[in-house]
This record gives C-alpha cells, sequence and structure tokens, in this order.
C-alpha cells in the first residue's frame, strides 16, 4: 500500500472536533512538537511489527507456549504501567490478549506497590498452570550509579487466569524477598527461569562429567524426582562489576515453586570492562546486567543436554567511569562458553568463550527470549519438529539521551519489539586459516581443521529473522529482481524499479576481490530515498563494518534535533574462504536482507549480524532505492530483489 500523502487526525487521542491535515508532499514543519497530538500517529508507524495499539511499549517479558492450547503469548512492559500482551499461532499476525487494552498484570500488590518489572514463566506452573516469576518494586529509584535501598526488588509469582488474558498474584510474600545477604547490589531484577540437563549433572555429581555412569545417575535421579527449574537474576555488585546470581528451585517443594535455593554468582564482570580489544566486538559489560536470558542452542533449535550454553544480555554501562558524571551507554549483547563448577567450593561457573552483539543498533536492547517448543502451533504450523529458542529486542523510541525533544504525544506511540527472532548455532565452514580468524576476544571459536589444516570451521551466534516471519514478509507482497550489476566508479545509481512505498524486503548477496580488503571501498544501496532524502547502508573493509548512514534520513531532522539523525554501525568480519566448487580463495560473501517497515529499519547479514535503526524520512516520494558504490575498488552485485508490500501484523486491529 503507498503510504498516504495527507492525514486528518484528531488533536488528541479523544478529541473529535479539531483536525489537522499533514501534506507529506511539502517541506515539514519546523517544530513537530508543536503541531496537535497524534498528528503523526501513521508517519513512522510500522506494520508487521510488534506494537500497542497506542502508548509506549518497553520491556519484551513473560513469553510463554500455553501447553493447553500451543498458542505462543508475547509480553511487554506498556506504558510504564505493568505488562500486556499478545497471541499468536504463526509470528506472523497477532492478537491482543485483551481488546480493550487493559494488563496482564500491573503494580498494587502488597509485594509491588511502586512498579511491576520483567518477569517470565514456567509454562506449567504452580497447580500446572503458567506461572509469572516476576520483578516486584517496593521503591524508586533504582539506578546502578546510585545507593540501593534494600527491598527494592523482590522476585514473586503471579498464575495465568481466564486463558492467560491476565495473571493473578499469588496471595503471599515474594519466594525471593532479599537480594543475597550482604551483598551491595546495583539492581536484582529481571528473573529469567529455564531448565538445564547440564546444570542438573554439574550440581548433583560428584564426579568427572565425562564419567558415563555418573551422568546416567544424575539423570535418573531427575527423571525419577522431575527436574528442576533454574533462574539468572541481573545486576550487579557496586565497587566489582555486573553480576548474574543463579538459583535453583527447592525440590522439597517443587510443585508449587515457593523456595529456591542462592547458588551464587554464576558470572560476573569487571566493572566497565569489556570483551576484547576495547569492546570491538562486543561492546562493554558496564556496570550492571540487564534482562539475563540463558538458552543451549544447536544448529537446528534448543536442546538443553547438548546445546552450547549462550547468554543474552543488556549491559548498563558509562562511557565517563567517574559517577555522578554519568553518560549512559545500552549495548545488547551474547555471551558463550562453558559451564563448569568451580574446584574450591563447588559452585557452577559460567565462563565466556565468545560474544558479540544481539543487535548493533544504539536504541536495540532488553531483549527477552523463550524457547519455541515443537508441538507449539507455531511450529505444528510450519512444519518445524525442533525445540528453537526465539528472542525478541525492543527498539526504544524517546527513551535514551540522544533522543531528547522526540514529538512524543505528536506521534502517540512510542518503540516498537524487531522482528522475531531465531537464535541458533552457526558455523562458517572453509574459512583459510590466516590472522584473520586467529584474534583474541573475537565473537567466534576455531573448531576444528580441514583440508590438511589449511582451513576450519568457525563456530558463532546464529541470528535470523524467524523462519515463520521471513517466509511471510518475503511472501507478501510482488517482487522485483535487478540485473547483476558490478561497479567500479563512484557513482549511485536507481534500482530499474523501486517500490512505491516504504514496506518492503531488499535481499542481496555483494562480492568483492582480494584487494578490496585493503582498500577504502564502500559499497551498499541508499533506500528511503528522493531529491531531499536517503538513508545508506553499506560495508566498508577499513574497520570491518557494516554502516547505516542516517545524516540524510529525513528532512524534518535538521530543525527537530529530537530526530536523532547520527550514523550507526557494526562490526562484521569477512573471512577468507575457499570456494567448494572451484576450491579459490576468496572474500566471503555479503548477505543482505534488509527489512524496511515504514521507520523500522532492519538489516541482517551473513545469518549472524543483525543492526536495527529508526529511518524517518518525511516525504512521501522517499522510496526510491540505489545502488551505492564510492569508486574504492571494485562491487559485484547479485541476487538483489525487493519483494514490496509486507504484511498486516494487526488484522484485528481497528
Amino acid at each position: 500500500m503507498k503510504l498516504t500523502t495527507t492525514l486528518t487526525l484528531a488533536t488528541t487521542a479523544t478529541a473529535t472536533a479539531t483536525s489537522y491535515t499533514l501534506d507529506t508532499t511539502l517541506p515539514p514543519p519546523t517544530n513537530l512538537s508543536a503541531l496537535p497530538n497524534n498528528t503523526l500517529f501513521h508517519l513512522w508507524r510500522p506494520r508487521a511489527h510488534i506494537l500497542p495499539a497506542k502508548g509506549q511499549i518497553g520491556d519484551p517479558c513473560a513469553h510463554y507456549t500455553d501447553p493447553t492450547t500451543g498458542v505462543f503469548h508475547i509480553g511487554y512492559l506498556h506504558d510504564g504501567s505493568g505488562i500486556a500482551g499478545a497471541t499468536t499461532s504463526n509470528l506472523v499476525t497477532y492478537t491482543d490478549v485483551s481488546a480493550n487494552g487493559s494488563f496482564l498484570i500491573q503494580p498494587g500488590g502488597k509485594n509491588d506497590p511502586v512498579a511491576v518489572f520483567d518477569g517470565s514463566v514456567i509454562p506449567t506452573g504452580v497447580n500446572n498452570t503458567p506461572t509469572l516469576l516476576y520483578t516486584s518494586v517496593s521503591f524508586l529509584p533504582i539506578h546502578w550509579s546510585i545507593p540501593y535501598t534494600r527491598g527494592s526488588e523482590t522476585q514473586s509469582l503471579a498464575v495465568a487466569v481466564e486463558g492467560g488474558m491476565r495473571f493473578e498474584r499469588l496471595d503471599q510474600g515474594p519466594v525471593i524477598p532479599d537480594h543475597p545477604f550482604a551483598v551491595d547490589v546495583t539492581a536484582f531484577r529481571d528473573p529469567f527461569v529455564f531448565r538445564s540437563a547440564r546444570l542438573d549433572v554439574l550440581l548433583l555429581s560428584t564426579t568427572d562429567t565425562t564419567n558415563e555412569t555418573a551422568v546416567q545417575a544424575a539423570v535418573d535421579h531427575w527423571t525419577e524426582k522431575g527436574a528442576p527449574w533454574y533462574i539468572v537474576i541481573s545486576g550487579g555488585v557496586h565497587g566489582q562489576g555486573p553480576v548474574q546470581f543463579l538459583y535453583r528451585q527447592y525440590h522439597g517443594n517443587s510443585s508449587e515453586f515457593q523456595y529456591w535455593e542462592y547458588l551464587g554468582e554464576w558470572w560476573q564482570e569487571a566493572t566497565n570492562s569489556s570483551w576484547g580489544a576495547e569492546g570491538g566486538w562486543a561492546g562493554g559489560w558496564g556496570f550492571n546486567f540487564e534482562t539475563g536470558n540463558v538458552a543451549f542452542l544447536t544448529e537446528e533449535g534448543h536442546d538443553p543436554q547438548t546445546g552450547m550454553v549462550v547468554v543474552t544480555l543488556g549491559t548498563e554501562g558509562s562511557d565517563v567511569p567517574i559517577v555522578p558524571q554519568v553518560s549512559s551507554r545500552h549495548d545488547m549483547l551474547w555471551a558463550a562458553g562453558a559451564v563448569e563448577t568451580r574446584p574450591e567450593d563447588g559452585r557452577v561457573q559460567f565462563t565466556p568463550s565468545m560474544a558479540g552483539f544481539v543487535d548493533c543498533g544504539f536504541s536495540a536492547y532488553a531483549a527477552a527470549g523463550k524457547v519455541l517448543p515443537a508441538t507449539s502451533q507455531v511450529s505444528r504450523g510450519s512444519g518445524v519438529e525442533v525445540d528453537r529458542f526465539l528472542s525478541f529486542v525492543w527498539l526504544t523510541g524517546d527513551q535514551f539521551e540522544q533522543a531528547e525533544g522526540f514529538p512524543t504525544a505528536q506521534q502517540g506511540w512510542t518503540g516498537s519489539l524487531l522482528l522475531p527472532r531465531e537464535l541458533t548455532v552457526r558455523t562458517v565452514d572453509h574459512v583459510v586459516d590466516n590472522e584473520l580468524v586467529r584474534e583474541e576476544g573475537v565473537s567466534w571459536v576455531v573448531e576444528w581443521g580441514e583440508s590438511e589444516h589449511t582451513t576450519v570451521t568457525l563456530r558463532t551466534l546464529g541470528i535470523a529473522i524467524a523462519r515463520e516471519t521471513k517466509a511471510a514478509l518475503l511472501a507478501n507482497g510482488s517482487v522485483v529482481d535487478e540485473a547483476v550489476r558490478t561497479m567500479r566508479e563512484a557513482s549511485v545509481v536507481p534500482f530499474r524499479q523501486s517500490p512505491a512505498s516504504k514496506f518492503f524486503v531488499l535481499t542481496a548477496q555483494l562480492d568483492f576481490p582480494a584487494e578490496a580488503r585493503t582498500s577504502g571501498l564502500q559499497s551498499g544501496f541508499q533506500i528511503l530515498a528522493s531529491g531531499l532524502e536517503h538513508t545508506t547502508i553499506y560495508y566498508q573493509f577499513s574497520n570491518e563494518s557494516l554502516v547505516i548512514d542516517r545524516s540524510q534520513t529525513s528532512a524534518a531532522a535538521p530543525t527537530n534535533p529530537g530526530l536523532d539523525s547520527f550514523t550507526e554501525s557494526g562490526r562484521l568480519r569477512l573471512f577468507d574462504v575457499v570456494d567448494e566448487e572451484g576450491g579459490q580463495q576468496k572474500i566471503e560473501t555479503l548477505e543482505l536482507t534488509v527489512v524496511v517497515d515504514n521507520a523500522v529499519l532492519e538489516v541482517y547479514a551473513n545469518g549472524r549480524f543483525a543492526l536495527s535503526t529508526w529511518a524517518r524520512s518525511w516525504y512521501a516520494n522517499s522510496t526510491e532505492i540505489r545502488f551505492f558504490h564510492n569508486g574504492e575498488g571494485e562491487v559485484h552485485f547479485r541476487n538483489v530483489s525487493v519483494s514490496e508490500g509486507l504484511y498486516n501484523a494487526w488484522p484485528e486491529r481497528k
């Protein structure tokens, strides 16, 4: 559907008398914040993404598959007033849990008089009912840069009622009523529940876990008694650094989930430190962890017995190490590594061996995931026969400092969740064994050698749009294929046929000659382009980065500083690989998927990279796509295709 160029909207959400005409064929108003409320409601709103009908979306949380119906439930913080949610049977279309916009749970109970923060769901919990374990808040403010008020954050239970329409608190106190004894925490929130056969074995077996008899004895023990649930709670310790606190369900009262045993700080990092040299591959650990998740990933999906241990986490840091001179920095990261027991005390410890970004976007944060079982309606409908780990990332709107002055009331909604993503183990095969793979502190590990050790296989985190979602994105709209093109001169070349709207998916493969690695080459695409605006997406070898240049994205930005226009980037190394067919060495092909859903822009590359941001173009005719090359060396474009249209994720909304 072509973007409407003239919108007539009420001045407030409830007003009916006064209207304002917004004409996006004309230059933008000097001050968008002076416009009537909701004037900009449709201008930048996405169509295929998850967001409330109105108002602000916050952290994704409280996801689960209903074991009775197989329907997948998605939750999120809403308007700072509690948790709201939606359901889906296909990861394409969604239904609000409550048509009138009420919440799954709101603050106001004896455990949460001030606020309800993130939580996660045990699908078969109290009385075999989906049970939410969430952070109940009694005191504010809470921030890593100020002293912590004891009792501010506790962990409480609520059970699903009315088929998941809401969560009803248990009439009791918190099940975890305080943070660990005598620990000066920076935070203690966002509990994530999971099961782990690996932890079961480590914590039950006093012998080497390679001993098959001991391992089987541990498995038999939990088969008989029922495997426990574990919790990681995110936070940090003043003067020491960010931490994840680990708890285990006390088995004697497992049916009611009342008691949880503290197992220690299973992962901690030094204050404001980073992974590798200056955090080039994985940002900074910061002062405080948030929204920590634990998954056990394979190349096919999720397996708690054999899968690679992966933790996703948000980090709160600062570029200024001296408090209170706080310069906020939020990174959405992942880490993978080993889980072992410490010889000195027998406690479980997670030690990363690689780390990276779940999403490199400045505004991408607070990812929350959940195992999607093969028995779910989603998987049965698409024929997927393995359990998978889905992650949902929050694309913040005007929450961070760079967006001060954003016309929030004029837009009438804030933020979105990004498209659901499958996290897996990703391998890169036939990689030349050279200095590019042997760097320390990176986002991959070298697994094994091939062909007399001249090539290796690399293993890293796979990040891809959920298969059902991607299939629908590519199927719902007209498809236009571009011709193969080689560019050597500095130029910007329009596509033969560009989209008529701002809703499309662009896929492409870019090949580079060997000499490109030491060049100043920049190549890619310009999107949302017209004579007055454009956004440039390109790869550059000088710092091995995918870049989104937003300096010319919006004609409204120069007079509206709340519309951030800074350039964003993320690091992606294209390795030297050996072609399977010809046996020739070459630079790895850059494989791009670019999703443009009005102003929401998601860029995926090579099955292991994501960078998401806002691209708030103003003019209705800013829909052109162009090839871009800066003239440094050569680039070969192939398999370039545009699928225009997307789908409406909310068919039941008016």
